[in-house]
């Protein structure tokens, strides 16, 4: 259920503290969602090292990484709600905690169940970044640089994720004891997180409030269309990324022995600064239009997934991920912008909330089926079936587009 706002001359509105905005400022509340993002996708290039050393299978490899979605998606059910509620601050702290227990978790992993719980932790802190953290680096654009701050935080997002794999790439390739290393970084980047959120405003409380019980999150009737429409083009982006992250080292050692963690990491990483490029080239246009510039990169996706699987090999493999980094990245970009134009401050990180559940659960309820599915199946039906899913989705949302552009011309 939604919730009217308080009027703007009432003296118990809630409001965000004021501060003047200025692009420092929003860098650095930024570097946060960097730091937490750089940690999510570093485990990619020591799969296959673990995989290795602990003897588990494709779907438990996609299990470890359906562990780090299912905390994402209970702790995204709450983290909004508090982050409205209690301030950013207060939220992004105990997320920047989890972040690091998790490296602490991934230096000391022994076994599979230690993996799980590294992730799971990850996915917390992840959870936390993507409402509250995002939320804050909108906030510290101020009313004057919402559309720039809500940019700025989408391309931390995904400069962190593709950081993170190269770092860990590199380290594992080249220098002895990769896990302590790789985790040992991150846990620095987490703790220079950590001195920036320090330092981020407490919300400004309104007199008497009351506090309201926790509850699904909502948003206003008149907003359900634009979170439908952005979650039609960042899910199946997401998935397409999600796929390539834990699926994609395996794939590259099934096509041709590539199976090199710095390989692996590269591919990541370009994924990622593919999805930030695009970000930044459409970073003026309608959000109609970059949501038909996402759609088109996620058939591009899957066709390029298709080829690869019957004889285009890697180099098809690494043209899907660098599509898949731009359908991601556009569909997020379009998404946050609806959002953060059309929703006030206070349903804010409620909202991103919402937002990233609706592309989270289908990134990794899918990833994981298809890797059960390759140890039953195999590789060529297993990912075709997925394309062709995606692909249908894809279809759907371009259809949904194309029909409101036209009630709506930009």
């Amino acid at each position: 259920m939604s919730q009217s706002l308080p009027s703007e001359n009432s003296i118990n509105r809630l409001k965000m503290p004021a501060q003047a905005a200025s692009p420092w400022r929003i860098l650095q509340t930024a570097w946060i969602v960097v730091a937490v993002f750089m940690l999510s996708n570093a485990p990619t290039p020591l799969y296959i090292h673990w995989k290795k050393q602990f003897d588990f299978t494709s779907g438990t490899l996609t299990l470890i990484f359906a562990c780090y979605i299912l905390a994402l998606v209970i702790t995204l059910l709450v983290a909004g709600q508090l982050a409205d509620r209690l301030g950013r601050k207060k939220i992004i702290l105990p997320g920047l905690m989890a972040s690091v227990l998790a490296c602490v978790c991934f230096i000391d992993a022994g076994s599979v169940y230690a993996l799980l719980v590294a992730r799971f932790l990850t996915g917390v802190a992840v959870g936390i970044t993507v409402t509250a953290s995002m939320a804050a680096v909108v906030d510290a654009g101020g009313e004057s640089r919402k559309r720039q701050a809500a940019l700025v935080a989408s391309i931390a997002m995904v400069t962190g994720a593709g950081l993170g794999p190269v770092m860990s790439g590199a380290v594992v390739r080249f220098l002895p004891h990769p896990v302590f290393i790789v985790f040992a970084i991150e846990l620095l980047v987490q703790l220079s997180a950590i001195a920036i959120a320090i330092r981020l405003p407490a919300k400004v409380k309104r007199l008497n409030e009351t506090p309201r019980p926790l509850r699904l999150p909502s948003i206003a009737s008149k907003h359900i269309f634009h979170l439908v429409l952005g979650v039609l083009f960042f899910a199946p982006g997401l998935t397409s990324t999600s796929l390539m992250l834990s699926l994609g080292p395996v794939l590259l050692n099934h096509f041709s022995g590539a199976g090199s963690p710095v390989v692996a990491g590269v591919m990541a990483c370009v994924m990622f600064m593919v999805a930030v490029g695009s970000q930044l080239l459409c970073r003026q246009l309608p959000t109609t239009r970059v949501f038909y510039f996402s759609g088109t990169a996620l058939m591009i996706t899957m066709l390029c997934l298709v080829l690869a699987l019957h004889g285009g090999g890697e180099i098809a493999l690494f043209l899907a991920a660098l599509a898949a980094g731009a359908a991601q990245g556009l569909g997020q970009l379009g998404g946050l912008t609806l959002l953060s134009v059309n929703i006030s401050a206070d349903r804010r990180a409620e909202a991103n909330a919402l937002l990233n559940i609706g592309a989270y659960i289908p990134a990794g309820l899918l990833p994981v089926a298809t890797g059960y599915l390759i140890d039953i199946k195999g590789f060529t039906m297993s990912f075709t079936l997925l394309a062709a899913t995606l692909a249908a989705v894809g279809i759907v949302a371009l259809s949904v587009v194309t029909a409101r552009r036209k009630q709506q011309p930009d």
